[in-house]
C-alpha cells in the first residue's frame, strides 16, 4: 500500500495537496524513520513550491514528484549543491541533516535540514530601527562575500542563454522597443567564464531570516545561479533592501554613490532571472519604460531618493 495516497496529475493537483499535513504525514513518517530521526507532531511552515513541514527540531522538505508539470532534478540537486556549500563556508544558513529518495506511488525526492527559530526579513521589517537594519545590511554582505566564491558548474542552465530566451520581459507588458533594445545589449554581453562564482540568486526577504538576537540566517538555495557576483549583487540591494539607505550604509560600509547603484542595476537587470520582476515592482508604470535610458533615469531619481533619506 503506498504511503501517499493522492492523485497528482498535474500542477493545479499539487498545489491543492501540497501544505496538506494528512497527506503528507505517512511518507514524513516513513523518511524520518528512515534516516534515524524523531517524529513528532508535523506542522506547517510557509508555503513555497514544495511540500515544507516543521517535525520537531527539523525541517522536512518533500519535493514535486518528477514528471508532474515539470523535471525535479536541476532544481533538487542545485538546492543540495548550495546547502553543502553554505554549510562548509560557515555561512548562517540551516544545517542539512538528511537526503534521499522514497519510491512510493510517485518518486519523491526529500531533504531534512535543521530548523531555524526566527522570522522572515519581511515579516520583521516595519518593526526594525534604523541601526538594526544597517546591522543586518553588514551581516548579508558578510554571507555574500563567503557565498559568491569560486566553485564548479553545479547547474546546466547558462546564465546567458537563459536570459536571451526569458520572455518574462514581455509578460511584464515592457514596451517592445525596450524588449529589442534589451536583447541587442545581451547579444553583445560576454560573461568570461573566471569570473563566474555561486550566486545565490534569489536574495528578496522570505529567503532571510532574522532571529530574536537579530542574527540572519540564508535559505533557500533552489535558484542558484553560476554567474559572476554582480548577479547577486543587484538582487541583493534592488529586490532585498529595495535600495534603503541603512540596509546599503551596512552592506557597503557606507562606500557607494548613486551611479555605482545605477551602473549595477542597469548591468544586471537584463540578464537576472528576476531582473524582470524587481524592476517592475521599482520602475513602474513599466509600459512607459520605451528605452533603457527611461530605465536609467527612473532608476537613478529613485536611488539617490533612497539614499538622501
Amino acid at each position: 500500500m503506498s504511503l501517499f495516497t493522492e492523485p497528482i496529475n498535474n500542477w493545479d493537483d499539487w498545489g491543492k495537496i501540497f501544505q496538506s499535513v494528512p497527506a503528507f504525514a505517512p511518507l514524513i513518517e516513513h523518511i524520518m524513520t528512515k534516516e534515524n530521526l524523531l517524529f513528532t507532531e508535523i506542522e506547517n511552515l510557509k508555503p513555497g513550491a514544495n511540500a515544507v513541514f516543521k517535525v520537531g527540531n527539523y525541517v522536512v522538505k518533500i519535493f514535486m514528484p518528477l514528471g508532474v508539470g515539470r523535471e525535479f532534478g536541476t532544481n533538487v540537486d542545485t538546492e543540495l549543491f548550495g546547502m553543502r556549500l553554505a554549510n562548509t563556508q560557515g555561512v548562517p544558513s540551516p544545517k542539512l541533516i538528511a537526503d534521499g529518495v522514497v519510491e512510493d506511488k510517485y518518486t519523491f525526492r526529500y531533504m531534512i535540514m535543521e530548523y531555524i527559530h526566527g522570522k522572515t526579513l519581511g515579516d520583521i521589517e516595519s518593526d526594525l530601527s534604523y541601526e538594526d537594519k544597517i546591522s543586518i545590511g553588514k551581516q548579508i554582505r558578510a554571507i555574500t562575500d563567503k557565498m559568491n566564491v569560486p566553485c564548479e558548474n553545479f547547474t546546466d542552465i547558462d546564465v546567458m542563454e537563459y536570459a536571451l530566451n526569458d520572455i518574462e520581459w514581455e509578460n511584464e507588458k515592457f514596451p517592445a522597443s525596450f524588449q529589442a533594445e534589451r536583447l541587442k545589449i545581451l547579444a553583445d554581453f560576454h560573461i568570461n567564464e573566471k569570473d563566474k562564482v555561486y550566486c545565490h540568486g534569489d536574495f528578496h526577504c522570505e529567503n532571510v531570516l532574522v532571529d530574536d538576537n537579530l542574527n540572519v540566517y540564508l535559505i533557500d538555495f533552489a535558484d542558484a545561479m553560476y554567474a559572476p557576483a554582480g548577479y547577486d549583487e543587484m538582487y541583493v540591494v534592488s529586490a532585498l533592501f529595495c535600495f534603503e539607505k541603512p540596509y546599503m550604509l551596512g552592506y557597503y560600509d557606507g562606500d557607494y554613490t548613486v551611479e555605482d547603484i545605477v551602473d549595477l542595476c542597469m548591468t544586471w537587470y537584463p540578464v537576472h532571472v528576476w531582473g524582470h520582476a524587481t524592476a517592475s515592482e521599482h520602475l513602474k508604470p513599466v509600459d512607459e519604460i520605451v528605452s533603457f535610458a527611461v530605465m536609467r533615469e527612473r532608476l537613478h531619481k529613485l536611488v539617490e531618493t533612497e539614499k538622501c533619506k
